[in-house]
Formats: C-alpha cells, structure tokens, sequence
C-alpha cells in the first residue's frame, strides 16, 4: 500500500513558461518516494513538470538547488525557514516557486 499524499505547486512570476503555461499543479505523490522538498524537486517536478528540461532546468536549477531569483515558499513560509531541501513534506502542502526576474 502507498502513503500518498496530496500537494498544491505553484509556479508564479512568469516561472509558469516553462511548466507548461500551467500556475498551479494538484499533485498526489507517494511519501514513501518523495518524502523531502529535494526528492519533489528532482524526483518529481523536474522529471514530470518541467517542459523540455535540457532546455529549461537551468533556468530552474543551479548548482543542485533552486536558482537564485526564485523566491521559494512552503505554506507561504520561506522555505529558508523550514530547512529547505531537506524540509519532511506533509500532505496539503502548498509549494510556491516564484521568479523575482520576471522583468517588467
């Protein structure tokens, strides 16, 4: 038996481009596979969201993280408060990622 749970994303700040045009994903994903804000990351969102990602993951990632001018938030937290990668997802979660490069 799986222990799935459910997640809000959000891709906000022009970010939804390269997700498909798509703002907000409901997600279920199975916590005995993705149990860590990193595992969601690689595991999940780069592997099932990303559009064309030998084009666009570096405009995500950098150096194993989440590049710098994307404000990430969990349950509208920072996510620099609640540990980051290696925060423990809980089902409801809501993940933001925002891009503060969007121009204007």
């Amino acid at each position: 038996m799986t222990n799935n749970i459910k997640l809000l994303i959000e891709f906000l700040g022009g970010l939804d481009s390269i997700f498909d045009n798509k703002r907000t994903y409901s997600v279920e994903v199975d916590n005995d596979k993705i149990k860590t804000l990193k595992d969601l990351i690689f595991d999940y969102i780069v592997k099932e969201l990303l559009v064309k990602p030998e084009d666009n993951y570096s405009i995500y990632i950098q150096d194993e993280t989440i590049r710098p001018g994307i404000l990430t938030l969990i349950n509208d937290v920072d996510w620099e408060l609640e540990e980051e990668l290696d925060y423990v997802l809980q089902n409801r979660d809501v993940i933001s990622f925002t891009s503060t490069l969007h121009g204007g």
